[in-house]
């Protein structure tokens, strides 16, 4: 029994030791990091964004932000540490080794005489018959009687000075750290060990392996469902244009799940009639329009509905319920937003290239949900060639506002961005009549916005010229820059209930061919992967040129450099097609600010194929980069469709007389350098209204 209670004993003691080796290191990393992080605030300071409560400190989000899995988990694992450490001391304390000597009170070696007299006093003290409690008299009998026989029997006191144990030199003793109840194993809890077994190492893991395929056949590793996808492939088209992207978003699986209640039918009802302008519906047949809307699929119209309510800023107009359910709606928009986004750019066949015009449209629907302006605020009208969304963005600008300022001849977003601070203030506290409070929110925002730059280089690595079939690499360095300093920030976005983070695609596409080349996402809000994936990039880059350490060392720095200052690394591989030149425009579009956009333009030489074999496989056919049977399907979103001009899109006349002027000039000049850079990025708000202007 004995050796049980050792036994068990040091199972606590095994325990313990397994947790404190991964667990003590991993929260000083912790603490680490938490010490050193930065506590700058990236978010908006204006009084429409703390007035929206997202970022708003309180004990409950300081709590619900501290009551992550891994922080509770660590709490936890440190208050199961603290409870074995406590029960581990205890047990210590009640299996003390036999001391005879401290038992009687007396120093090791002590004489007989003094032992008897040590007994004597603790016999009168503990003796059952001078001392009436119990634990007085357990103690007599365990300790004291035992404690002299072995101090007064000479053998036993011999080997008790020798050995340290009145049975004299004892051999090593060897313990399992186990716990008590499997060393006392009968037929009982013998079968309750083995159900335990089987429950613990065969059913735990195989119902968590069901719960997870069953998981992972249903979504993706973005948590967006498989099937959300399949919709997406099938109903994107070349010539979607952008106000038809909101009909093949909503067609996403997890909005068709959306609960539709027999009570909501009236809700439903005054909230088509607020937005019922938003719809593209054709005035010369509003009834059959009507119809033709509430005869969808119930989960459609209410998600469509929900969505039009967030772009015309009518949300607290709805319900209790509507308005939870337009909370679930949004929570899910960015992620299938960007599912959108890769479903446009996906290289399809024949040419391998994916379609701009939808691209451009899902960008601009993700703008238009996060800052909460509909789509008849992008069409140009009143003398604002851009629209007045870019100005919507802006906290406490309306229509009337808009005017007001349009008097003075402010009728881009860039004339008031580019007006002094002075000047500013004055237009907008003696025209608009702004407060002072009020012009320093949008002084705020302004800082906020985003300045992007984009440096794109198009080459054929350890090759001059580029030729047809081979396999180009481009180079984009993406530079962004802020009035208030901040690399990384979050949009400001009061009336999007969650934190989003900006998010950059960089595409590179032909505009006339309607074909994108490549695309990618950008991020700016992690600098340490920034620099690791740029500094990877360019080691390789130049590894595969052929340059010394030295070089290589002295182009990483750079490029770390470049990052820390705001600068990220785009690098992207496609096969050049046939022969000839090509006008390509580089766009940097932000998925949560109207008006950041930019554009470059790109001009990219293709020679005939000299060099030995062929790089990159088959080389494309020249040819249409879409088909008759697209065009026409084009042909007839433009007729039927009363769709607000994009802020890409351009005029196809001036596009064919454009391109004919410039043959001309290729004859003239010669031949067109390499993949080379137009010019600085463009707004693309400014480009339009330039075009409009002509």
């Amino acid at each position: 029994m004995a050796a049980s209670e050792e036994n068990s004993s040091l199972f606590p003691i095994f325990i313990l030791t397994i947790m404190a080796l991964p667990l003590v290191p991993y929260t000083i990393v912790r603490l680490c990091r938490a010490a050193s992080k930065k506590t700058k605030a990236i978010h908006c300071q204006c009084s429409s964004c703390l007035r929206s409560g997202k970022y708003r400190k309180s004990i409950f989000k300081r709590i619900s932000k501290f009551s992550t899995c891994s922080n509770l988990t660590l709490v936890l694992l440190w208050i199961i540490m603290g409870i074995l450490v406590y029960y581990i001391k205890h047990i210590s304390c009640e299996t003390q080794p036999f001391e005879p000597f401290n038992i009687l009170g007396l120093e090791s070696g002590a004489s007989d005489s003094e032992i008897k007299k040590a007994y004597r006093r603790l016999s009168i003290q503990y003796h059952p018959d001078k001392n009436p409690d119990p634990e007085a008299n357990k103690y007599f009998v365990e300790f004291i009687s035992k404690a002299y026989q072995a101090l007064t029997d000479p053998i036993s006191r011999e080997n008790f000075e020798k050995y340290g144990h009145p049975d004299g030199r004892q051999g090593l003793k060897m313990g399992i750290a186990l716990p008590q109840f499997l060393l006392n194993i009968d037929g009982a809890s013998g079968g309750i060990l083995l159900l335990g077994i089987v429950g613990v190492c065969i059913l735990l893991p195989l119902m968590m392996a069901v719960i997870y395929l069953s998981r992972s056949s249903k979504y993706t590793g973005n948590y967006v469902m498989h099937q959300t996808l399949s919709n997406y492939y099938y109903y994107m088209k070349p010539s979607l244009a952008p106000s038809k992207v909101m009909d093949v978003f909503i067609k996403a699986q997890e909005y068709m799940e959306v609960p539709v209640r027999r009570s909501e039918d009236e809700p439903l009802q005054k909230l088509f009639v607020l937005v019922r302008s938003e719809l593209n519906l054709d005035l010369k047949n509003i009834k059959q329009e009507q119809s033709k809307f509430w005869k969808q699929h119930p989960a459609l119209v209410k998600t469509e509905l929900l969505i039009q309510a967030q772009l015309t800023r009518e949300a607290a107009e709805i319900s209790t319920a509507l308005q939870d359910d337009l909370r679930h709606v949004l929570l899910l928009a960015p992620r299938l937003l960007e599912e959108l986004m890769k479903m446009a750019t996906i290289p399809r066949p024949p040419h391998g290239h994916g379609w701009l015009r939808p691209a451009i449209g899902t960008v601009e629907l993700s703008q238009s949900i996060i800052q909460a302006v509909p789509f008849s605020a992008r069409k140009a009208s009143g003398g604002f060639a851009e629209g007045i969304a870019p100005f919507l963005q802006l906290p406490h600008f309306s229509e009337s506002v808009i005017k007001k300022i349009a008097r003075k001849k402010v009728r881009t977003f860039q004339e008031l961005q580019d007006m002094s601070l002075e000047d500013r203030a004055s237009l907008l506290t003696q025209i608009a009549g702004f407060s002072a409070a009020e012009v320093q929110d949008v002084e705020h925002v302004l800082e906020m916005m985003p300045s992007i730059t984009i440096e794109v280089t198009c080459e054929t690595e350890g090759e001059e010229g580029i030729q047809e079939g081979d396999i180009v690499t481009m180079h984009a360095w993406v530079t962004l820059k802020r009035g208030n300093g901040l690399i990384g920030a979050l949009p400001h976005a009061p009336f999007f209930p969650f934190h989003k983070e900006e998010n950059f695609w960089v595409l590179l596409a032909d505009s006339l061919s309607n074909d994108v080349w490549m695309s990618q996402k950008v991020s700016f809000m992690d600098e340490v992967a920034a620099i690791t994936a740029a500094s990877k990039a360019i080691q390789e880059t130049k590894e595969g040129s052929g340059a010394t350490m030295k070089e290589i060392n002295a182009a990483v720095r750079e490029a770390v450099e470049k990052v820390k200052n705001g600068s990220r690394l785009i690098m992207g591989k496609f096969q050049a097609p046939a022969e000839g030149s090509y006008n390509l425009t580089s766009y940097c579009l932000c998925d949560s600010w109207i008006g950041c956009d930019k554009k470059t333009s790109l001009k990219l030489k293709v020679l005939k194929r000299s060099r030995a074999g062929t790089r990159g496989g088959a080389v494309f056919e020249e040819g249409p980069a879409v088909d008759d049977g697209i065009e026409e399907d084009e042909e007839e979103d433009d007729e039927v469709y009363d769709d607000y001009e994009s802020e890409y899109s351009e005029d196809e006349h001036e596009e064919k007389d454009a391109k004919k002027i410039e043959g001309k000039n290729k004859k003239k000049n010669g031949t067109v350098a390499n993949g080379v850079v137009e010019g600085k990025g463009e707004g693309s708000s400014s480009s339009s209204s330039d075009s409009e202007d002509e």
